[in-house]
């Protein structure tokens, strides 16, 4: 397998950073674990940089303030990039996405010569089992069906945190000009059609505990929007990505 590296945006994930990272695979041979601390306010930087104390793979990066989701997402995906990565992934500290999945996860982007592969929730039809909330289904459901129309393809999840880009993909995307906020990924995406970029998608289980979420349904409704009309206004076809 080609080098790898994992980015973990963490925000106040004090509780359930450091199981996250024990369940990442051991027979995985990580270039870079990179936790981005996003300006946490409990004692989520500490414990990110005693988990890299203890393991040389892991770095703790520690943003001086909160920058949001997608800043926290630029800073790590810069760290992996300057080490030579060639593919990097997006582990949420929070418990949602399944480390374990990793390795499937990588072979099947490599297989495919995906540039992003994004972990869908829906994919496998177990959402509501896995306790992702029936409001955030539904809008989800009516939002991937008008990005769907926008971006001419056909995912069933443009809204999990589960990613995998390709180094050329990175190379290509000025991923630094998007969004500090949620829908940085998206933005990716979507960035990724306007360069003729290979999207694809791979099942992933679905779990919802009693993680807190950051996310305003509303307000990242409306980013979404704006995303698929910057999309069809060809701002992410011209150089340089801009949101």
């Amino acid at each position: 397998m080609s080098r790898v590296g994992l980015y973990v945006p963490a925000y106040n994930a004090e509780r359930t950073l450091a199981g996250v990272v024990a369940r990442i695979p051991g027979e995985l041979d990580l270039e870079r674990v990179v936790i981005v601390n996003d300006g946490s306010r409990d004692g989520t930087g500490p414990l990110a940089r005693e988990l890299a104390a203890r393991d040389p793979r892991l770095v703790a990066v520690d943003l001086p303030r909160n920058l949001g989701y997608g800043g926290a997402a630029k800073r790590g995906l810069r760290e992996l990039l300057d080490l030579g990565v060639e593919a990097a992934v997006c582990l949420h500290a929070d418990g949602q996405y399944a480390p374990e999945e990793l390795p499937a996860m990588l072979e099947e982007r490599q297989r495919r010569a995906l540039d992003i592969l994004q972990g869908s929730r829906l994919a496998s039809g177990t959402a509501l089992s896995g306790g992702m909330p029936l409001y955030k289904y539904v809008a989800g459901r009516l939002l991937t069906a008008l990005e769907n129309r926008v971006l001419r393809l056909e995912l069933t999840d443009y809204h999990s945190g589960y990613m995998v880009f390709s180094r050329r993909a990175l190379e290509r995307i000025d991923f630094e000009r998007l969004s500090d906020s949620f829908d940085f990924d998206l933005e990716m995406i979507a960035a990724a059609r306007a360069r003729g970029l290979r999207v694809g998608e791979r099942a992933v289980p679905t779990h919802y505990g009693d993680e807190v979420s950051h996310l305003n349904p509303a307000t990242y409704g409306l980013r979404v929007m704006r995303v698929m009309f910057n999309y069809v206004a060809g701002r992410y076809h011209a150089s340089g990505s801009n949101a």
